[in-house]
């Protein structure tokens, strides 16, 4: 049975760009208040700015927090103000979508490079992926997760995939994989879902940051059965979809929403296809 997000209330981290704030975008024509949490310099102000007003347009309530969503402290203000805010009612919808972590090698490259170091692989896995644990665990703690609340953690093919640059961010993606299972198996009994979304690959911020993402994404718009890349607003729809369902029935899980991009990655017959 699907309901309406109507007034209800969404937290989403990392709501200044690419998929976090095309769903802030998608979950506010659906009527649904929105917490944002960023973590940009100046030179986004006024980016963020129109997407404030662009959300207030919808008529619903909008609260920004200009912070860092992995530190403790950030965490624990936020969630502290979130039972004031959406007047005991708590969040239908908390959307992960964290995407900061190094890109450097395991090895060194060249000589003279150096590899990664291990204040940067922790830096990765705690931002991208044990986050999320955190974040559930105060927000359920403070009963901020009713039955019927979605939990959504945006995860990649790279979990499964290689790319020279990528190690580090698929082994946090692993991670996060891992927690959404566990987290769905513990939040059950309070009739709350979570599941990761696999998005295809996406031309966002994040992604531009890979050095080798001009060639993988070729690729993957020629692979994809689509013939095309996916957007934010794919991922969009997805997360109103799965949020509007009164379920819990569907969680643990990893979901595509990459129009069968990685079904279809390295097949002779995509490859083909695209190329006629």
């Amino acid at each position: 049975m699907l309901t309406s997000l109507d007034k209800s209330w969404g937290l989403v981290l990392g709501v200044s760009s690419g998929i976090g704030r095309a769903c802030a975008l998608a979950m506010a024509q659906q009527g649904m208040n929105v917490v944002g949490v960023h973590f940009d310099t100046a030179a986004m102000d006024e980016s963020v700015t129109q997407l404030r007003e662009k959300l207030s347009s919808y008529g619903v309530r909008v609260h920004f927090h200009n912070a860092n969503a992995a530190r403790k402290t950030v965490r624990q203000e936020i969630v502290a103000g979130l039972a004031e805010l959406t007047d005991g009612a708590g969040l239908r919808v908390l959307l992960h979508s964290l995407a900061f972590g190094t890109l450097v090698r395991y090895l060194p490259a060249e000589e003279g490079t150096a590899g990664i170091s291990g204040p940067q692989l922790e830096m990765t896995m705690d931002v991208m992926a044990n986050s999320l644990v955190y974040w559930v665990q105060d927000l359920a703690a403070a009963d901020l997760l009713p039955p019927g609340a979605k939990v959504f953690a945006m995860t990649s093919a790279g979990a499964v995939q290689h790319l020279p640059s990528y190690g580090a961010v698929s082994a946090a993606k692993c991670a996060l994989e891992a927690h959404v299972r566990q987290l769905a198996c513990e939040l059950a009994p309070r009739g709350v879902a979570v599941n990761a979304l696999r998005a295809g690959v996406t031309l966002t911020p994040a992604l531009r940051r890979i050095p080798e993402h001009h060639e993988f994404s070729r690729n993957s718009a020629r692979n994809n059965p689509h013939h095309r890349l996916t957007v934010p607003e794919d991922v969009a729809e997805a997360v109103v979809l799965l949020s509007s369902t009164t379920t819990s029935w569907i969680t643990g899980n990893t979901i595509g929403v990459d129009g069968a991009e990685l079904l279809a990655a390295g097949s002779s017959w995509a490859g083909g296809e695209s190329g006629s």
